[in-house]
C-alpha cells in the first residue's frame, strides 16, 4: 500500500454525506457543467501543492458473539477510529473472493472540514456479481479479494463500520452465517495529483476529447474483413463522442499490471452503475474514478479498474480499463460475459435515485459509436457464451440485448432498477445516432 501523506488534500471541504462537497479539481473554463469532454485541470496548475492517493487497510475487531447454542462464534465486526488521516471513498473486504457477505455493512464518517458525524449508511455487501470470468489470469492471480461497494464520502477523517451476520432462516433457533475471514476496512484517498503528461505504455493511448485518436488506437475492421462488409459496418457507426482519456483523469499507471488484453470484438454493451452513492459534484467525477480505480486493483486485488468506460452525472464519459477506447479491451464487470463486452457504469447508485438524462444520453452516444465500429445495431440481440456465473452455466449460449443491464448476465441488482428501465431509450437513441 502507498504511504498515506500526513496532510490535507487540496480541494475536498466538506464530507459530502448528505450534501454535495465543494469542487475537488477544478475544470477548464466554460466547462464546469461536467460537458462531455471536460477535462480537469492539474492540482499544480493552481499553486496547490499536489497529494498523491492512497490506501489504509484496517483489521475489523470482534464486537458481538452469537449467545446461542453455537455461542462463541463472532456475529459482529467492526471499529471506530477518530484519528485516520483523510480519505474519501470506504469499502470493506475479505480474503475469499468466492466467500460471500451474508450480513449487513453500515458505515459513518466524519467530516474533515466541519468535525460533525455522519448518520449511518448501508454498504452495498455485492462481490462476486463484477470481476473477471472464473478461470482466467485475472480471476486465478491469488491476489483477488471479496468486497463491498466502494462508498464515496468525500473529505473525512473518522470513521465507525459494524458488519453483523444475518441468521440462516427466519427462524429464530437458526444460527447466524459465519462472516467471511479477514474482513478489513479500506479507507481510499484518491489524491490530488495528476501524471506527468506524455504517453509511455503505462497511458492509453486514446487522444484527449478533443484530439484525434493515434494510430493505436485506431478503429477496428468490421467483421469478416471484407470491404464490403467495413463499408456496411462503417455506415452505421455513431459519431465519436468526447472521452475524458486516463491521463486527463489522473490515472496512476503504476498501480495497475502492465501490458493489456484484448478479446475478438464487442457484441454487447453491459451498463452498470458503481453503487457508489451519489453526493458528488461533477468536478469531483474525476477524484471518485480514481477512488474507484485504487479500490478495485489495491484493495480487491483486479489487475486494473474494472469497467471499460465511466459516465458522471452530468453525461462526461470517461475511459476506464487502459489499452484504447476504441479496442476490444477485456474488462472485470459482468462476471461470465466479460469476452467480447463492453462494461459502461454510470457514477452512482440508482435502484431509487433516477438517472440524469444526460448520462443516459451519453450511453445512447458512447454505446452508437463503441458498437458500432463491430457492425453492431442498438437496438438488436446476439449471442453471447458464458463463461460460468450465477445465472448462466459455463458454456451456454445466451441471447442478449446488444445493450444489457448487468442483471441480464448475472443475478444483481445492478445497474439499479431505474437506470435499467432507460435502457430501451438508450438502446433507440443510440440506433437513432447512427442513423438507422
Amino acid at each position: 500500500m502507498s504511504k498515506i501523506r500526513g496532510m490535507r488534500r487540496y480541494g475536498f471541504l466538506a464530507c459530502s454525506i448528505g450534501a454535495t462537497c465543494a469542487a475537488a479539481l477544478a475544470l477548464t473554463p466554460g466547462m464546469t457543467g461536467g460537458q462531455a469532454g471536460a477535462v480537469p485541470a492539474s492540482a499544480s496548475s493552481t499553486g496547490a501543492a499536489a497529494v498523491p492517493g492512497s490506501t489504509r487497510s484496517l483489521p475489523l475487531v470482534p464486537l458481538t458473539r452469537d449467545p446461542g447454542p453455537g455461542r462463541g462464534s463472532v456475529i459482529e465486526q467492526g471499529l471506530r477510529r477518530a484519528d485516520v488521516r483523510h480519505f474519501s471513498l470506504v469499502g470493506v473486504v475479505w480474503d475469499d473472493p468466492d466467500v460471500e457477505l451474508h450480513g449487513s455493512v453500515r458505515i459513518r464518517t466524519r467530516s474533515a472540514a466541519t468535525g460533525v458525524w455522519s448518520g449511518w449508511q448501508d454498504i452495498n455487501t455485492h462481490s462476486a456479481d463484477h470481476g473477471a470470468d472464473p478461470g482466467t489470469a485475472e480471476r486465478t492471480s491469488g491476489h483477488v479479494r471479496g468486497a463491498t461497494a466502494p462508498l464515496w464520502v468525500g473529505d473525512c477523517d473518522g470513521v465507525e463500520v459494524r458488519v453483523r451476520a444475518d441468521a440462516g432462516s427466519r427462524d429464530p433457533a437458526a444460527r447466524p452465517v459465519p462472516l467471511p475471514s479477514g474482513l478489513r476496512l479500506e479507507l481510499v484517498d484518491p489524491g490530488t495529483q495528476l501524471p506527468a503528461r506524455g504517453t509511455g505504455r503505462g497511458t492509453a493511448r486514446a487522444g484527449g476529447p478533443n484530439e484525434e485518436a493515434s494510430a493505436a488506437d485506431a478503429a477496428p475492421a468490421a467483421p469478416g474483413g471484407d470491404p464490403t462488409d467495413q463499408r456496411r459496418a462503417q455506415s452505421y457507426v455513431g459519431p465519436r463522442p468526447g472521452v475524458v482519456t486516463r491521463r486527463s483523469w489522473g490515472a496512476d499507471e503504476s498501480l495497475r499490471e502492465q501490458g493489456f488484453v484484448y478479446t475478438k470484438k464487442v457484441k454487447v454493451a453491459f451498463v452498470h452503475h458503481t453503487d457508489s452513492g451519489n453526493n458528488y459534484s461533477c468536478a469531483q467525477a474525476p477524484a471518485v474514478i480514481r477512488g474507484i480505480y485504487r479500490y478495485h486493483v489495491k484493495s480487491m486485488g483486479w489487475r486494473d479498474i474494472g469497467y471499460n468506460f465511466l459516465i458522471d452525472k452530468c453525461g462526461t464519459i470517461y475511459e476506464g480499463r487502459a489499452g484504447g477506447v476504441a479496442k476490444p479491451v477485456l474488462g472485470a464487470h459482468t462476471m461470465g460475459f466479460n469476452n467480447n463486452s463492453a462494461g459502461i457504469a454510470v457514477i452512482g447508485t440508482y435502484n431509487t435515485s433516477k438517472p440524469s438524462s444526460a448520462a443516459v444520453t451519453a450511453i445512447a452516444r458512447l454505446t452508437a459509436w463503441k458498437l458500432g465500429l463491430y457492425g453492431m445495431n442498438p437496438r438488436g440481440k446476439t449471442y453471447l457464451t458464458s463463461g460460468g456465473g450465477n445465472l448462466y452455466q459455463k458454456g451456454k449460449s445466451v441471447r442478449l440485448n446488444m445493450i444489457s443491464g448487468h442483471r441480464d448476465g448475472f443475478a444483481t441488482d445492478c445497474p439499479g432498477q431505474q437506470l435499467y428501465g432507460k435502457l430501451g431509450t438508450a438502446r433507440s437513441a443510440a440506433a437513432r445516432y447512427q442513423g438507422r
